[in-house]
């Protein structure tokens, strides 16, 4: 088993929730000697230094800066997001019913609802805490670490059409059981109590919490070569991974290189923390007052840079042949998917495929093109909206999986190193 699958799975076990990945990605920065700035006041920028920004909790970038730096140098992006399709714990979400405590949840994104039934799951995320100042809750992250709920099937003898792909209600059929109880049980603020107890607080001074229930098994090595990685949170920590990976190896010498950790894009990213959302543009804008570039300079600087939009691809389902592109399609194991799309919903384009392939081959990593089959119109990615906005040219690629946004996804194994090696040529690469 290579390093970058090993890495991989600690990153998963540990990024439980958007919060907790962005936490983790923090931490690795850190261990490789960034430096943090705040989002507010002036930053003090030095040549070959390293840095990282915070960005409330769920979204962070990091960057470095080569020993010299002029416009058309320009600067390199690798993005991707830390959220994936889960479920949100709603306020005051106690129901008893039938002698068990059942929660009401809010689904997020577009997940594939059987597949979170019958699993062990817990929960994990922001809890916000009374402080002195009103305006400046104290913000706390918060893991049971534990297997606590699940969402039992109702059984065949009671449901014979299960089968045959019935639809499930969200508000009805997905509630997370927690216990069972007495029937004089009191509910109210059971679970805020709870929450409370294992957080070693009063549970008064809880003012609110942003709670994902999550998968709680681990990441598992299938195969009889162990050649595949069955795990939650595939899509898309796999990318987060690569440009962790990338952004703390060697870099070029010349120029910016910067990673950037979205949230939202499953549910499309028009958020503070979002991809399509001022923040990040704001943060160059910023970087690039630091480096006292005139407007002009700022803006050939973006126009002459490269966007590469990290998010899974796609791979060919052996059992569904008909829904792939007879021609163009990828497979686990077959490296980094390049994705593309006319109506550009990838942002690659003749000039991204071609930057993307000239890096694969001049490093002979292994890769392989995905586009849709004529008439199946396929999922988004942020690449178009940082493409957009920034005026740079741009590359939509990532690792090839099955089961995407189901509760547990499948990859091949050899394809995280693949794009680690994409995204650490592109950083160095000068």
């Amino acid at each position: 088993m290579d390093q970058s699958i090993q890495g991989l799975m600690k990153f998963l076990k540990r990024s439980v929730s958007p919060y907790h990945g962005v936490a983790a990605t923090i931490e690795i920065l850190k261990a490789e000697g960034f430096e943090e700035l705040s989002m507010y006041g002036k930053w003090r920028i030095l040549p070959q230094g390293k840095y990282y920004v915070n960005c409330r909790g769920s979204m962070a970038i990091a960057f470095t800066v080569g020993k010299t730096f002029s416009p058309r140098g320009g600067f390199r992006i690798a993005a991707c997001h830390m959220d994936w399709p889960c479920f949100y714990i709603k306020p005051d979400p106690e129901i008893v019913s039938g002698g068990c405590l059942k929660l009401t949840v809010e689904p997020y994104g577009g997940q594939i609802y059987r597949t979170w039934m019958d699993r062990p799951l817990s929960c994990a995320g922001l809890v916000t805490l009374k402080g002195a100042d009103p305006m400046e809750p104290e913000q706390r992250l918060f893991d049971f670490g534990r297997p606590l709920f699940t969402i039992p099937s109702l059984a065949i003898h009671m449901d014979r059409e299960v089968n045959k792909g019935a639809a499930l209600d969200p508000a009805k059929e997905l509630m997370p059981l927690a216990d069972t109880v007495e029937k004089a049980f009191n509910k109210d603020d059971y679970f805020l109590g709870q929450l409370a107890k294992a957080m070693g607080v009063d549970k008064e001074d809880i003012l609110f919490f942003d709670l994902v229930l999550y998968n709680a098994e681990e990441p598992q090595l299938l195969g009889f070569e162990q050649e595949l990685l069955s795990s939650p949170r595939l899509d898309n920590l796999t990318s987060a991974f690569a440009c962790l990976a990338g952004i703390t190896g060697p870099q070029r010498s010349h120029g910016i290189n910067m990673a950037a950790f979205f949230d939202n894009e499953e549910i499309g990213s028009h958020t503070k923390n979002g991809a399509d959302s001022n923040t990040f543009p704001f943060l160059i804008e910023k970087l690039a007052g630091a480096l006292n570039l005139q407007r002009a300079d700022y803006l050939e600087a973006l126009m002459s840079g490269f966007l590469l939009s990290c998010d899974v691809g796609h791979a060919f389902h052996p059992n569904y042949p008909e829904k792939y592109d007879p021609k163009v399609y990828s497979v686990m194991n077959g490296g980094v998917v390049i994705k593309m799309n006319y109506e550009q919903r990838y942002a690659t384009d003749a000039v991204g495929v071609g930057v993307i392939e000239g890096l694969c081959r001049q490093q002979n990593i292994p890769y392989q093109r995905f586009m849709n089959r004529a008439g199946i119109r396929g999922g988004s990615t942020l690449g178009a909206f940082g493409a957009s906005y920034l005026s740079m040219r741009a590359a939509d690629v990532g690792v090839p999986i099955l089961a995407m946004h189901a509760s547990r996804e499948l990859m091949g194994a050899r394809d995280q190193q693949a794009l680690n090696d994409l995204v650490s040529a592109l950083f160095r690469e000068e």
